[in-house]
């Protein structure tokens, strides 16, 4: 007889990764518990995707009336308490710290943060829990470990940034990646002076140039937001009368002096939970999996962010509920990341999709490049839009390999191209699509056909 154990399943972490995985073993009828340590839903729903989402669009309204000719000699004044706690509702709304939603499920809750005591058993708190096997989802925490004095310093950081009922005067926004030119891109459009220190030669050093200049050159001229990049911090510290973010600039150390300081400065995967003890092997960048989504721990599997690879909440899902499918069906079938977008929600919002020229260039591949700025288009002058491009990137048989979108509500444009990466479609099949002539989808229809007669 086999020993028995508490649980089939334990998944620890209830964010995206670890909802799909527990909610579909769940219906299969494992028996499964989730282990939560602070929001039930995750980052997606209580501190990230979702009050982002709320808090940008409020700013970009709030920037655009500001922006508007008609508008120009009125006087707009809003409450931000206000807007703080529609944040908060519409979290509650969405589902934000729901335990009942996965008890309703058939999902075992236990509130708590999970250690291992060996590969079959955890600790939370006093009590322990013993499963067959382990699901660890417990996706990453901010990274602040090469500054120095955050302990003695009053920072934000993302999840706070947005949340604050009174504005500063001056905001020092330390990262220059997608999360600190959300967070300055808010500030700055509700009035408040913006400064960006960014280790990088520039900012979003993830992405494609062109789109790194279009932000940078909406930020300085529309937003007044300063940018500083080849700034590195090394350290914070404080007084009554102000903080100091301290910054090395070339070979030179400078000094400014603000009254708020937002840490954007990446993530790094939540792996303290004695995974030595379950004999998961890890490194500092993440646990360390095979295709399946398999730890050096026969019973134990990994999703999510706590991997350290590309983050969103839309991945995190996927994995979740692609290991729960292989799980339920017996199967070994690898994540197929193809045709995943990565956004940055400032305005006009930036969407990366599938590989950039940066990627192609480190795998020597061959490429062709098509780039159509809105103002060669009718949407362009409709909307006044500047900054905004579509750029396309195939292969030498017209394969699309990638795409870069600069545009308000990037996002939008992006499912046509996701699909046609992800299904591998010639790029003749967007070229001969119909798109609407006065909308930003028609840079895409000629981006294509650009591709088509370039050799």
């Amino acid at each position: 007889m086999g020993k028995k154990y508490d649980f089939e399943y334990i998944v620890i972490g209830s964010g995206p990764a670890g909802s799909a995985a527990a909610i579909n073993l769940a219906k299969a009828k494992k028996h499964v518990a989730l282990v939560e340590g602070r929001f039930w839903g995750g980052s997606n729903i209580n501190t990230r995707d979702i009050p982002y989402r709320i808090a940008l669009d409020f700013s970009h309204t709030y920037q655009k009336f500001l922006s508007l000719p008609e508008f120009k000699n009125q006087d707009f004044t809003f409450s931000l308490p206000t807007a703080v706690s529609h944040q908060l509702k519409t979290i509650l709304g969405c589902g934000g710290n729901n335990e009942n939603f996965f008890k309703t499920a058939g999902v075992t809750c236990i509130s708590g943060y999970a250690n291992f005591l060996d590969n079959n058993t955890i600790a939370i708190g006093t009590q322990k829990y013993t499963a067959k096997n382990f699901i660890i989802a417990t996706g990453a925490k901010l990274k602040t470990l090469e500054i120095s004095g955050t302990e003695q310093v009053n920072y934000l950081t993302p999840e706070t940034a947005i949340k604050i009922h009174r504005l500063p005067k001056v905001v020092v926004v330390v990262g220059g990646g997608s999360t600190g030119c959300e967070i300055a891109s808010y500030y700055a459009e509700l009035g408040i002076k913006v400064i960006i220190l960014e280790t990088a030669p520039r900012l979003l050093p993830r992405e494609d140039k062109e789109a790194s200049e279009a932000i940078t050159n909406h930020f300085t001229r529309e937003l007044g937001i300063m940018v500083l990049p080849s700034s590195k911090v090394v350290a914070l510290e404080q007084n009554d009368s102000a903080k100091r973010v301290i910054f090395v600039n070339g070979r030179t150390e400078k000094m400014i002096r603000t009254d708020c300081v937002i840490l954007a400065t990446g993530s790094q995967p939540a792996l303290d939970l004695g995974l030595e003890n379950a004999g998961v092997k890890y490194k500092n960048s993440g646990i360390i999996v095979n295709r399946y989504f398999e730890t050096s721990a026969k019973n134990i599997y990994a999703i999510g962010d706590c991997l350290g690879k590309d983050s969103s909440t839309e991945r995190a899902d996927y994995e979740g509920t692609v290991l729960a499918m292989n799980i339920i069906n017996k199967t070994k079938n690898p994540a197929n990341y193809h045709g995943f977008v990565r956004l940055t929600n400032t305005n006009p919002a930036l969407v990366t999709i599938g590989l950039n020229e940066d990627d192609l260039i480190r795998r020597d591949r061959k490429f062709k490049i098509a780039l159509v700025p809105f103002t060669e288009i009718p949407a362009g002058k409709i909307y006044n839009t500047t900054y905004g491009f579509i750029k396309l990137i195939t292969d030498k048989t017209n394969r699309l390999l990638g795409a870069c979108i600069v545009a308000p509500h990037a996002e939008l444009l992006a499912p046509e191209l996701s699909l046609a990466i992800r299904h591998n479609l010639p790029i003749v099949e967007i070229a001969s699509t119909p798109h609407t002539i006065n909308n930003y989808d028609y840079a895409i229809k000629l981006a294509a056909k650009k591709l088509l007669t370039k050799k």
